[in-house]
């Protein structure tokens, strides 16, 4: 598996991330600069978490160079006029403190308010202005994407979906990759499900001796995918980073992709049903 993706934009993510909603204030920026020392390079939050400065300072008390970390924020749906989106960003770089954000996502297309071109357009004008290295989207359907790249000639860097062996989203995949985009993972073990208890997961977990949130991990680099799993559990932050030194064979991932999304809700594109809008 490569160390890094290299995006369509010539910059370089690393293969998995970590996630920051609910890590708040000083304890919030504690777990994540220790995360950044066991050994993450990419910290995945958004302006609707309201945790950036505990980013920024996560950053700081890591003592890990800037250039070597990965930050990304998102806007959120309430900052699509064009005439907001850059300084959404400038805010984002002042709680930060940082210079300049690595990856800025429009957060959802929030289509009823059909303002996600004129977004897309403020990115394209922050990035040229230097505030952000690499801009993309979260939650956008192949349709969206499409009106992105036909308006403006810039294609999305990143997708950010959810995405795990309930919803496996093989149609996003491929029409992410088409487009030379990144798929990225929200909730990739499935937070709130049995996912981890599964016995096909629980089985392969126990053949490999591993745990099944590396399974699940796993699984997703070798569909070519970004996870960004979230925990402040230090213990379960250095295993979830685990997952280079293994391989899932061909029946391992068929086993995985054919689990049975079950009862539930999965994302319904409105995000007041999902605690990360």
């Amino acid at each position: 598996m490569p160390e890094h993706y290299t995006l369509n934009d010539g910059t370089t993510l690393p293969t998995i991330g970590l996630g920051t909603y609910s890590l708040w204030g000083y304890a919030g920026a504690e777990a994540m600069s220790a995360a950044l020392q066991e050994g993450y390079r990419l910290l995945d939050s958004a302006v609707n978490y309201e945790n950036e400065g505990a980013v920024g300072r996560a950053v700081k008390m890591s003592g890990i160079a800037r250039e070597d970390i990965r930050v990304a924020s998102k806007l959120p749906g309430r900052h699509h006029k064009k005439s907001s989106v850059v300084r959404t960003i400038e805010e984002s770089l002042l709680r930060t403190g940082l210079d300049y954000l690595d990856l800025y996502l429009i957060h959802w297309p929030n289509p009823s308010q059909g303002l996600y071109l004129e977004a897309w357009e403020g990115m394209v004008d922050a990035r040229e202005r230097g505030l952000v290295r690499s801009i993309g989207v979260s939650n956008f359907l192949p349709e969206y994407l499409d009106v992105l790249i036909e308006k403006t000639g810039v294609t999305p860097s990143v997708n950010q979906v959810e995405l795990h062996p309930y919803f496996n989203q093989e149609e996003q995949r491929a029409a992410d990759r088409k487009r030379g985009i990144l798929t990225q993972a929200w909730t990739p073990i499935g937070k709130g499900t049995a996912l981890l208890q599964e016995p096909a997961i629980l089985a392969i977990a126990q053949e490999l001796g591993r745990t099944p949130a590396q399974v699940v991990l796993r699984w997703h680099l070798q569909l070519g995918v970004l996870p960004i799993p979230k925990s402040a559990n230090a213990k379960r932050q250095t295993e979830n980073l685990a997952i280079q030194d293994f391989e899932l064979s061909a029946d391992h991932m068929r086993a995985v992709a054919g689990l049975t999304r079950p009862a539930g809700r999965i994302f319904d594109g409105n995000p007041a049903t999902h605690e990360e809008f």
